[in-house]
């Protein structure tokens, strides 16, 4: 590997590393917070605004990842075709970063349901009040597992890039034999 990749490589972690944390940071503090205003109209109104706010970051992040995921395949091309586990945890990658883009776009999608909402007010950001629509219920009920959803499998996606990038280091014992080896060649 004589070719850095030092560029698409920092795109692809960049991007997932705001991705993840903009969506955790978002459903523990920016819905926790506005769960808590006084107003049960307010709740759904300001969780609304933050993450309408947010929304164009976070595709900018997915899709910063997206390109650097790309550069990341094409600049390992050799690496993949030779090396199993590499090929195996790229594939695995790809239908993470599919299932998470996925998630992205449904909790978005169901945010801006509860937008159009909001004056009916609620519980919490995802419990719904009891005089609610049943557009709102459904946008809240679903918003509630898809949120968590992206943290997650963005997670998931940091626990494989780090075993991605172990992969680059020999196995373990390998460099200890091939030098015994060698040694044994050198000395004979």
């Amino acid at each position: 590997m004589s070719e850095r990749n030092t560029l698409v490589h920092s795109l692809h972690d960049l991007g997932l590393a705001a991705w993840f944390g903009g969506g955790l940071m978002g459903v523990v503090g920016l819905n926790g917070a506005a769960s808590k205003a006084k107003d049960p109209t307010e709740r759904l109104r300001l969780s609304s605004i933050g993450w309408g706010r947010w929304a164009p970051v976070q595709f900018a992040a997915i899709a910063v990842h997206g390109i650097g995921g790309i550069g990341l395949i094409l600049g390992n091309k050799g690496r993949l075709a030779s090396q199993g586990e590499a090929r195996s945890n790229t594939a695995v990658k790809l239908i993470v970063t599919g299932l998470a883009g996925a998630a992205s776009v449904a909790a978005g999608l169901a945010g801006t349901q509860i937008a159009k909402h909001s004056d009916e007010g609620a519980v919490s950001v995802t419990e719904p009040s009891g005089g609610a629509s049943d557009e709102l219920k459904t946008a809240q009920r679903n918003e509630k597992w898809l949120q968590w959803s992206i943290p997650v499998l963005t997670g998931v996606l940091l626990v494989l890039g780090a075993q991605q990038s172990e992969q680059y280091r020999p196995a373990a014992g390998f460099g200890e034999s091939v030098l015994k080896k060698a040694k044994g060649v050198v000395g004979r």
